[in-house]
Parts: C-alpha cells; sequence; structure tokens
C-alpha cells in the first residue's frame, strides 16, 4: 500500500541476503548418539539439514569451514526457495567458494564474492567472471552427467524439468544472451523503488537512512555499521566499495527477478528489483566476528566498519573451505588435512563429504508425503520471510529429537518494537503447532527462536488438538439431510433382488411392502430410499383424493409401476384382455407432478413380466437412444392452445 510518505515495505518480495548473523548448522543440530555412533563406527554418520529460504548460502559456508571442529559427518543440505534465481544464485555463489586456488586468489574470490553478493553494481572485471559461470553452469543444468562429473557437490535431481530449463533461462540471462545494459537499468530500477518506498521522504532521503541506522539498527545490535557506507547503500545499492567509485558501473544481473504485473487490465511479465532497501547485506557477515579484536571501540565509535568486518569473515570462510572444492582421493577432507598425519592410514572417499540438494519450488506442505523426507531431518531452519510454511506438515520431516531455528525479523527496519514482538509471539504459536518445543536458554536470543521436536508425542498432541476441535462429518450435514440419507446397506439391493426367480408373473399379492423392504427398500422415481421395510407412503386410498382420476406416467420413466389412482384395466396383463389405455378423469393430479400417495408404494404395485429386472433397481431416466415409451401420454390443451394461428401456415397462403 502505498502512502504520501511512502510504502514502508523496503524488504521487498525477492530475498538477495539473509537478515541475520551466519550460523554453525552443526553447532545447532542434535549430537550423535553415541549407540548410532557404535553401530556405525565403520561408516560415517549422517546429518540431514533442511533450509527454507536461507537466499545467500551463509550458513552453510559456516558450517563447512568450521567443520574441522567437529566429528566426521557427511553433511546433506535441503535448500528450498520461492524463486529459481536465489537457486541460480546459490550455485554461482559455491562455485566461487569452491574454485580451485590455482585459478583465482584468496583475496580475488572474497572480493569477487562481496560484488556479486551485495552490490547492485559490478566492476568489469567482475561482470566477466559472472558471465563466464553463468554460461559454464548453463551447459551444465540440462546435462546431468556433466553436472555431476564437475560439481559432485550438487544435486538437481528433485527439481522438476520446467524448473531446470527455467533455471537455464535465468543463467542465460546472466550470461549476456540479451545485449545492452537498457535490458537491465539497476540504476534507474533502484531509484524507482527508493521513491516508492519512501515517497514524499524522497528529498530527505538522507536523514531517513540517518534514523534507521541510529534509532533502529544501533540499538538493536549493529553498532559497527558506519553512517558512511549505509548512506551510499540507500542512494547508490553498492555496500562494499573495494575500489574507486568509478568503477561500479556495470548492472548486476544476479540481482534481478521476473514478476508478473498489471498493465492496463492484464497480466504482464516483467523483469527488476524487487529485492531489500532499507536494511541492506551487512548483518550477515559484519556485525559479529570470531577475533574480538574487530569489534572493539575508540571513544564510543566502532574501529572497524561493517564492510571490513564483512570481508575479514569471507576471507576466513573461503580459506576454510577451499579443502572443500577436491573431494578425491589425492585430496583429504578438511578434518583429513588438519588434523591426520601424512603417514595415516586413513585416506578419503572418491564421493564428497558434503552435497546440496535443491527441492522443488512450493514443496513445503508435501515433502512429508514422501516416505524419503518423513522424519529425516536432525535440524530445520525457517528465514523470517519463510515462516508461513511453518506448519504440521512440514514439521512432520523433522525426526524426533530433532531442533528448529527460525530467523526473527530483529534487523527489519520498517518494524515497531510492538510488531517485533507480535513477530516473536506468532513463531512460537506456529512452532508448537507444528510439533515442536521451546528450548530452555538461559539468555533468549533476540535474533533467532530455538525449538525442539520431543518426540512423536508432541505432534500427537498437536493432531489430537486439531481432530478434537474438528467436528465429526455428521454434525456438518444437517438434519434434515441426515434424515433423508439412506443407510449404505439400503444403496444396493442383494443379490436375491437383482436376480429374481424365472417366474412368469408377479402378483401384487406376492409383492407386499415386507419382501420389497428386504429386497433393498422402497423405490421412488427421486432416488430416496428408505428403511428396509417401510413404505415411504401410505397406500392412494387413504392420502390420495384423486386416487381415482391420476393420470399414468410412461412405463421406461417408473420402470413399470403404476401410477395412483391408475385403473387395473388401464393395462394389459398377461393373459388377460383389456385396453391398453389408461383415459384420464377430470381433475386428476399432474402428468409431470404425480401425487406422493402412490409414488413407489408396494400395495399398488404391479409388475408385468417384461420388467422384472428393473423394478429391483432405482428407475433412472429414459436415454436419448431408448426409444419412445410404451405408453404415449397426452395432455389436453386448453383454450388458448386449441386456437389457429393468426397467420396461415408457410406455403398454404391463398
Amino acid at each position: 500500500m502505498t502512502t504520501p510518505a511512502g510504502s514502508g515495505t523496503g524488504f521487498g518480495s525477492v530475498s538477495w541476503w539473509g537478515l541475520s548473523p551466519a550460523l554453525d548448522l552443526q553447532a545447532e543440530s542434535p549430537p550423535v548418539d553415541p549407540d548410532l555412533r557404535e553401530d556405525t563406527e565403520h561408516t560415517t554418520p549422517e546429518l540431514d539439514v533442511l533450509l527454507v529460504g536461507s537466499v545467500d548460502g551463509r550458513h552453510l559456508l559456516r558450517t563447512l569451514a568450521r567443520a574441522a571442529l567437529w566429528p566426521r559427518r557427511r553433511l546433506h543440505f535441503y535448500v528450498l526457495e520461492n524463486n529459481l534465481e536465489a537457486v541460480a544464485r546459490h550455485m554461482l555463489i559455491f562455485s566461487l567458494a569452491l574454485e580451485e586456488p590455482e585459478k583465482m586468489g584468496l583475496q580475488e574470490r572474497s572480493e569477487t564474492f562481496l560484488e556479486v553478493w551485495g552490490n547492485a553494481l559490478l566492476r568489469p572485471q567482475v561482470a566477466a567472471f559472472v558471465r563466464a559461470q553463468a554460461d559454464r553452469l548453463a551447459r551444465l543444468v540440462p546435462e546431468p552427467h556433466r553436472l555431476a562429473e564437475q560439481l559432485p557437490w550438487l544435486s538437481l535431481s528433485a527439481l522438476k524439468f520446467r524448473e531446470r530449463d527455467a533455471l537455464e533461462a535465468v543463467f542465460r540471462f546472466w550470461a549476456g544472451g540479451e545485449k545492452g545494459p537498457e535490458v537491465f537499468p539497476m540504476s534507474r530500477l533502484w531509484d524507482s523503488r527508493l521513491r516508492h518506498y519512501l515517497g514524499s521522504r524522497y528529498d530527505a532521503r538522507r536523514g531517513v537512512s540517518d534514523w534507521d541506522l541510529h534509532m533502529k539498527l544501533h540499538d538493536r545490535g549493529a553498532r559497527v555499521i558506519h553512517t558512511r557506507e549505509f548512506r551510499r547503500w540507500r542512494d547508490t545499492g553498492v555496500a562494499f566499495e573495494l575500489r574507486d567509485s568509478s568503477a561500479y558501473h556495470v548492472p548486476n544481473r544476479t540481482l534481478a527477478s521476473g514478476r508478473l504485473l498489471s498493465h492496463h487490465g492484464e497480466r504482464v511479465a516483467a523483469r527488476g528489483y524487487w529485492g531489500d532497501i532499507a536494511t541492506g547485506p551487512f548483518v550477515a557477515f559484519g556485525i559479529e566476528a570470531d577475533d574480538e579484536s574487530l569489534l572493539r571501540t575508540s571513544n564510543g565509535q566502532p574501529v572497524k566498519t561493517a564492510s571490513e568486518i564483512t570481508q575479514h569473515n569471507v576471507t576466513e570462510l573461503f580459506r576454510e573451505v577451499a579443502g572443500w572444492g577436491r573431494p578425491t582421493a589425492n585430496h583429504g577432507t578438511p578434518e583429513q588435512v588438519h588434523g591426520e598425519g601424512p603417514g595415516s592410514p586413513e585416506r578419503a572417499a572418491p564421493s564428497p563429504e558434503f552435497t546440496v540438494h535443491f527441492l522443488p519450488l512450493g514443496s513445503a506442505q508435501t515433502l512429508h508425503h514422501k516416505s524419503c523426507y518423513e522424519g529425516r531431518f536432525q535440524l530445520l531452519y525457517v528465514a523470517c520471510g519463510m515462516v508461513h510454511l511453518l506448519s504440521p506438515d512440514l514439521g512432520a520431516c523433522v525426526a524426533p529429537g530433532g531442533h528448529l531455528i527460525v530467523e526473527l525479523a530483529r534487523y527489519l527496519v520498517d518494524l515497531r518494537q510492538e510488531q517485533l514482538q507480535g513477530f516473536s509471539a506468532r513463531v512460537g504459536e506456529l512452532a508448537q503447532a507444528a510439533g515442536f518445543t521451546p528450548q530452555n536458554q538461559d539468555r533468549p536470543s533476540e535474533t533467532f527462536a530455538r525449538f525442539y521436536k520431543s518426540g512423536d508425542s508432541a505432534c500427537l498432541r498437536s493432531h489430537a488438538a486439531v481432530q478434537s476441535t474438528t467436528p465429526p462429518p455428521g454434525a456438518l450435514v444437517p438434519p434434515s439431510v441426515q434424515s433423508a440419507t439412506p443407510p449404505p446397506d439400503a444403496l444396493v439391493p442383494p443379490l436375491e433382488a437383482r436376480n429374481p426367480p424365472p417366474e412368469g408373473l408377479t402378483q401384487p399379492s406376492e409383492v407386499s411392502s415386507g419382501k420389497l423392504g428386504q429386497a433393498g427398500g422402497d423405490q421412488s422415481p427421486g432416488g430416496l430410499q428408505g428403511h428396509p421395510g417401510r413404505p415411504l407412503t401410505d397406500p392412494p386410498s387413504a392420502s390420495c383424493p384423486f386416487s381415482a382420476s391420476c393420470k399414468p406416467w410412461p412405463e421406461s420413466q417408473h420402470g413399470g409401476q403404476r401410477r395412483c389412482g391408475e385403473s387395473r384395466r388401464g393395462r394389459e396383463e398377461p393373459g388377460k384382455g383389456g385396453s391398453s389405455r389408461a383415459g384420464p378423469g377430470a381433475g386428476g393430479c399432474s402428468p409431470r407432478r404425480p401425487c406422493a400417495g402412490g409414488l413407489g408404494n408396494p400395495a399398488v404395485t404391479r409388475l408385468r413380466s417384461p420388467n422384472r429386472r428393473r423394478a429391483a433397481r432405482l428407475p433412472r431416466r429414459p436415454r436419448s437412444d431408448a426409444g419412445p415409451p410404451l405408453t404415449t401420454v397426452r395432455t389436453p390443451r386448453s383454450r388458448t392452445q386449441r386456437k389457429s394461428p393468426r397467420f396461415p401456415p408457410r406455403g398454404n397462403c391463398s
């Protein structure tokens, strides 16, 4: 909603970077069971992690960098995003982080990562690297065998074929398939988003950025973000200026995404920038550090800026992750490289020690339907923009004893303090409904909400609560409908009713109400049936005032049964003479709506020999190809209908 003061939605509809510091997922996951460790002493224990909306891979990179501090485990990361551009950025970032040191140095890799990850404009050298990597990935995505050979840590087998085709199209766009800067004018798109966000405050945008920084981000713990770098990012979209400002002029196509817009009443596909323009990419790597000297202050001001801390942390991450890019027999895993001597008999397996699996878009609510995902994950991570997907269906994918981490909206500058508290309370409600219990912490974190799954009992209690609040199916049906609904055994007649004995004629005395009720209940043209043995109506002599003058229906419509008041001489019986016409009396019931006195009444039903099988079935309407009915009923025309037409018929004009 746009107001004179702006839209107030700086978060955007697409996330390109996280709004929380990077986590070591092994530290957040439950420890390895000692019994399981004894059973798998000859194999490597596995850790399965499901990440919903992590968007930038910061948690995966930090987990790989800190893997040497933990017992050896085979890591499986299952990533679920809401757009394919985020999946493509994951692949580009990991291919850059795992690049061989002989091809690209450590400092060059870290600087390239920062520019591609957080800058709206790139240097020409970085833009050329993006085009080359995108062209390579575009050729690998359609060929699974080559992809498995060159990128063994990546798995796209779970994606649908149309998603793979769309992913290839994204890489083709990054590779420069559409030439010219006007294809994605990032500077103009950024300014348009900023004007829409600020509204009438656009002319005072510097004051707005200073207010958001000092009164919101600094008060919430991000004091290392400097005023100049935050203001520069708000104005131009360049967060990490590692070179001269004039060197950044190439649009970063990895920040482009598609969207359907309404134009003159039609839905039109458009490409633009709909990411974050309020908080910035400084929170993920720039507000925390393992080296405490980077966070010290002098005269109340931080010594290092968020850009410098981010560059230091990313460089250290890439230094530790470099060994993961070569999972061959000649190169050990990072744990073996740092912890084992050259004479160790254990050799690294040729398969990679970690795998990144990308799941189909929008599959959060259907993962539990597959047995391979149900109760599999030891850790579930949900970003703040994907909290609405947290449900019992998603909780069913977490193993008993597993952990849940939910990113809170602490660093969203558009939210007030009471809104942050309401968001945290809502996260707790969703987590408990999904079968999780809050963890007991001495100092609860304001950035993450942590839960654990105690077992099946919590999930069963949540399901029981849901079932107790849901009325039974019978309670949802009105009483009138319930009373008219036949029991299941009355819907299908028994075999003896379907196959009557081969007798010549069934007399009215033999077709009693009790026998017909035992054969499946009374029948009526509307298809309703009552309880077996109970007629729906009384005999016509007692309930129908026009029993002597009712008109018969065609036999093809009521299965050979005689209607109320029909004369016995109106039908021809086998072995007896008689007329086949039934003359209607004056003032009788309508032929289209016969009176209820004789509908399906066994006492007044006479069955003809050819229609014995039809009497045991429900009556049905005549088909168009069934031929004319056996008995034709003519309705007397009124006086106005008997008048001749005003004009003579065509062709008889005299």
